[in-house]
Parts: C-alpha cells; sequence; structure tokens
C-alpha cells in the first residue's frame, strides 16, 4: 500500500521469525492529523496512541481504537485522562486495567511528569503524577518496574534535550 502520510500505524504479522504481511491501518486510525506514540493492549485488540486530532480536550490527548469483527473502529478521546495541556506516550498495564502516560504543558511542551489511571467499572479514573516534571515516557515491566526518560532543560538555551533512561523499582 505504501506510505499514506508522514506518520501513519501498520499491522504486520511475525511469521517463521520474520515480519511479514505489512498492512497500513487507513481509516479511521490514519486521518489527517499526526498520529503519534502508541500501545498495543496485550490481547491485540485495542490500540492506545496520542494525537492532535479533532475533537480532543485539549493541546494533544489520548485516544483508543477497538478491534471489533476484524475491523478497527472509529478512535474515541480517553475520558478522565485527557486535560487543556497535552497527554501523550501512552502505555496500557499487561491486564489492561492501568494507563500511563506523560502530561505536558500545552505552553512550551514542557513535560508536567508522569501520571497513571485506574479503571475501575470500565471507566478511566483521575490520574495522579506518579513521577515529578521532566519525567516522561513511561513503560513497565511485568514486575512493575518502571522506566522512563528524565529530560534536561537548558535554562540558557530555553530548551529541552533528551537526557537518560531511568528505571523506578517496584518494591
Amino acid at each position: 500500500d505504501g506510505v499514506k502520510r508522514e506518520i501513519d500505524l501498520y499491522t504486520a504479522e511475525l511469521v517463521n521469525g520474520r515480519w511479514t504481511n505489512w498492512a497500513n491501518l487507513g481509516e479511521p486510525i490514519n486521518v489527517a492529523y499526526q498520529v503519534g506514540e502508541m500501545h498495543l493492549s496485550a490481547d491485540g485488540n485495542q490500540v492506545y496512541f496520542h494525537s492532535e486530532r479533532a475533537g480532543g480536550e485539549g493541546d494533544m490527548d489520548i485516544w483508543v481504537t477497538s478491534k471489533v469483527n476484524g475491523e478497527w473502529q472509529q478512535p474515541v478521546n480517553v475520558a478522565g485522562v485527557n486535560t487543556a495541556d497535552g497527554e501523550g506516550w501512552p502505555y496500557l498495564s499487561e491486564d489492561g486495567n492501568e494507563l500511563w502516560f506523560t502530561r505536558h504543558s500545552a505552553a512550551g511542551k514542557i513535560p508536567l511528569g508522569i501520571f497513571r489511571s485506574v479503571k475501575v467499572n470500565g471507566q478511566w479514573q483521575t490520574p495522579e503524577r506518579v513521577l515529578s516534571s521532566l519525567a516522561g515516557e513511561p513503560t513497565l515491566d511485568r514486575e512493575g518496574n518502571l522506566y522512563f526518560v528524565h529530560h534536561y532543560y537548558d535554562d540558557a538555551a530555553q530548551k529541552i534535550w533528551e537526557a537518560d533512561i531511568y528505571v523506578c523499582r517496584r518494591k
């Protein structure tokens, strides 16, 4: 199918240790809005991603699409998680009950920290900040250890530089 836009989401199958059968997800996932970092649920039936598409709460929001009868559905804004600031870089726990993400200020794009929302009765709850400013892009392993990037802000240059990857080990 080829590249539709600068950034699109694709699927592929792992066959005999090789990725094959690449396919552009097309509409309604890949539209004329940036589709950013994404995370696939453990069962392969949901994709959480960030985008600035219309219908959001603010700067950049987290969206989810679900596969129903083999077809990806129209993405839905993740209610209860998004704000007028920007949310992105989602990570969904293996059991699907924790959504970790980075929130950044709409003005200046400075990371405000890593947040976590818990799903209760099918609804995402108000997120809590887990790590302070300039931490972002969360990922967890099966033991619950949190891996993230810590950003360095250069006051003189008025610029954010990527720094190192850190881990917070769950006790």
